[in-house]
């Protein structure tokens, strides 16, 4: 078709409007989620599956199958949500394809088995029939979508979805009806912060940039998202890359840019194709490139895949990267806003700042500042990951609680355990307790209880995690992508790995606490980029809320998680053992086997010799120890 004007983009709209989930004929649209984990879970056979089957069964032309983004509900996907009756199916597998449409489509009746059911086992209660509606179960109850409004709404790779959920009216405004001072000023009003850690205020480096005078400026979206565990930004491009290209195209309007780049890893293949083909139906639709929508505004967009390098995220080593320089940082001043790709004035927000854009300019900035805290205004998006047992991407107003996230909306601790901690914000973040359960999260709130916002991670600890091993986890990663340039980061990240390693192996001394915090105090104040800066918080967390850990690795050489091998031991109580042998089987290097001396008891109870363990070929893997039915197998 003919590139758009203005008019025939508002009729487009509206034609598109009308038409969605409203086909002449089509009874039942059957939405599939078709995010990486649900992809690599037989998602897309699930979908066409569920195609032939209703090809098969006669009602091929009664049903519409389609391809979302992510539910969020990741712990139970992959996921199947049918409309008009929204039955809200989880742990769906391509062979209950068959069922869905005979039970669901051809009868007219809930497919029970696949419902999501409470923990008690009792069924949840269902949600209204709108398209948005979620069930009203925990996982979903205390969450409003605001980043994440699209992703299992809309076909991703269809722009027709996406303009029939208000898609380009932002845009619109940016270009025919607001100045670029009324922008500002929307978001301004609005409160939002950069949501990639810093919590810079979105109005103030857009002005910043819109007032610096140059030739030429560029807006950059940086996608890199390279925390351990968090997958936010990929999620958000998988399920509605146009939020993010609308948005960019209007900070391209409000600051005088023409030059827009989204830096992304690589290894995000699916978000990369769908951010790819989002780009082209925009360029063929005339949202991108040369006199967008007849207002004499040229815009455009490039890709730029990352090598996964950490440091990358931050602002400008991700630049020199875009510059085809090695990805180091710089120091600032002057700022990206002032000299930023290659000397210009240049906006650099990530995903999930762009992707509240459009939804603020729809709404109203009070709107958006409704929700929140008096300084962190609107929703923030988590991937609560880790010993939790609803697992996924939870999408909360600033303000809400660790405790709310972790115990109502992601279930509590799995299996019984007992809750130890809670890593926010990545190898940059702090370890939090239960002490800071009930604090409400906001980017004040996280800083003074030692950890930070970060991009949004969120990795829950139970009570068989050692801080110890953790600290040296997000350390060893600090270790490998610290980028080498200052020597606070590059020397201050090995001497911490060093020290850790020593007391994980039973050789410490308490004197290396204070060692420990003397250097990463150093890097605090002295590392060039947020990497060195904020590398050491996890070990410095560790020791101010487990300090006791730590002096039993130091005094008792015992780790009572089991997880610092030199310093784990584990045997097997003779009287509770059976002689089963299967302990023995998962023993990978057959340390496991019955005990010689063993005299069979008068009263005739055990014909089996029980079984021990050789310490000396014992590599402290644990696989004995989980996979003991009877509790005998016993950790030291």
């Amino acid at each position: 078709m003919p590139k758009l004007t203005l008019d025939s983009l508002r009729a487009l709209r509206e034609e598109k409007t009308k038409a969605f989930r409203n086909v002449p004929g089509c009874t039942h649209y059957i939405l599939t989620c078709a995010g990486t984990a649900c992809h690599s879970n037989k998602g897309d056979e699930i979908y066409k599956n569920l195609i032939a089957e209703a090809e098969k069964q006669g009602v091929g032309s009664a049903v519409q199958v389609v391809k979302t983004g992510c539910f969020g509900f990741c712990e139970k996907g992959p996921i199947v949500k049918v409309l008009p009756e929204n039955n809200f199916y989880v742990e769906v597998s391509p062979e209950d394809a068959a069922e869905i449409i005979s039970v669901n489509v051809k009868q007219g009746k809930e497919l029970e088995r696949l419902t999501y059911k409470n923990p008690d086992g009792s069924p949840a209660p269902k949600s209204g029939s709108a398209l948005s509606d979620l069930p009203p179960i925990g996982f979903y109850q205390k969450q409003i979508r605001v980043v994440l409004r699209n992703c299992g709404v809309i076909n991703p790779e269809d722009i027709n979805e996406y303009l029939a959920h208000s898609g380009y009216v932002s845009l619109e405004k940016a270009l025919f009806q607001w100045k670029p001072e009324d922008i500002i000023d929307e978001l301004k009003i609005s409160g939002l912060r950069g949501r990639g850690g810093a919590g810079f205020p979105t109005w103030m480096k857009w002005d910043t940039t819109r007032k610096a005078k140059n030739d030429q400026k560029y807006v950059v979206c940086n996608a890199d998202e390279g925390d351990p565990g968090a997958y936010m930004d990929r999620s958000t491009i998988e399920g509605d890359p146009h939020s993010v290209i609308e948005a960019m195209t209007i900070c391209g309007k409000t600051i005088g840019a023409n030059q827009g780049f989204v830096y992304i890893r690589a290894e995000y293949p699916l978000a990369v194709h769908r951010l790819e083909l989002a780009l082209l139906q925009a360029k063929e639709l005339g949202l991108l490139g040369k006199d967008i929508l007849g207002s004499g505004f040229d815009f455009d967009i490039e890709i730029r895949l990352g090598a996964g390098a950490f440091v990358c995220g931050e602002e400008t080593a991700l630049l020199r990267s875009l510059e085809g320089q090695r990805g180091m940082p710089t120091p600032k001043p002057p700022f990206p806003a002032i000299s930023g790709l290659w000397g210009k004035p240049t906006v650099i927000n990530n995903v999930e700042t762009y992707a509240n854009i459009p939804a603020i300019l729809v709404k109203g900035g009070e709107w958006f500042a409704s929700m929140g805290t008096e300084k962190s205004k609107g929703t923030k998006v988590f991937a609560l990951t880790g010993k939790v047992q609803n697992s996924g991407l939870v999408e909360v107003p600033m303000g809400t609680t660790l405790r709310e996230i972790i115990f109502e909306i992601g279930g509590g601790i799995k299996n019984g355990r007992a809750f130890k901690g809670v890593q926010t914000g990545g190898p940059s973040g702090g370890i939090l307790t239960e002490a800071d359960l009930d604090t409400p999260i906001d980017y004040e709130g996280l800083a003074k209880m030692g950890s930070m916002m970060g991009s949004g991670g969120m990795i829950v600890m139970d009570e068989d995690d050692c801080a110890v091993d953790v600290a040296r986890f997000y350390m060893e990663f600090c270790v490998d992508e610290s980028c080498g340039k200052c020597s606070p980061c590059r020397i201050g990240t090995s001497q911490i790995l060093a020290i850790l390693d020593k007391i994980a192996g039973g050789s410490g001394e308490e004197a290396d606490l204070e060692k420990l915090e003397i250097i990463g105090r150093a890097m605090q104040k002295a590392s060039l980029c947020a990497l060195g800066g904020t590398a050491s918080n996890p070990t410095l967390s560790t020791i101010k809320n487990f300090r006791a850990e730590y002096i039993e690795h130091i005094y008792g050489h015992k780790c009572r998680a089991g997880k610092c091998k030199k310093l784990a031991r584990f045997d097997i109580d003779r009287e509770l053992c059976i002689a089963c042998g299967l302990c023995a089987k998962k023993c990978p290097v057959h340390a496991i086997s019955p005990v010689e001396d063993w005299v069979p008891p008068a009263d005739g109870k055990k014909k089996r010799a029980p079984l021990f363990i050789d310490q000396a070929k014992c590599i402290k893997c644990a696989e004995c120890f989980n996979n003991c039915k009877f509790g005998a197998v016993v950790r030291k």
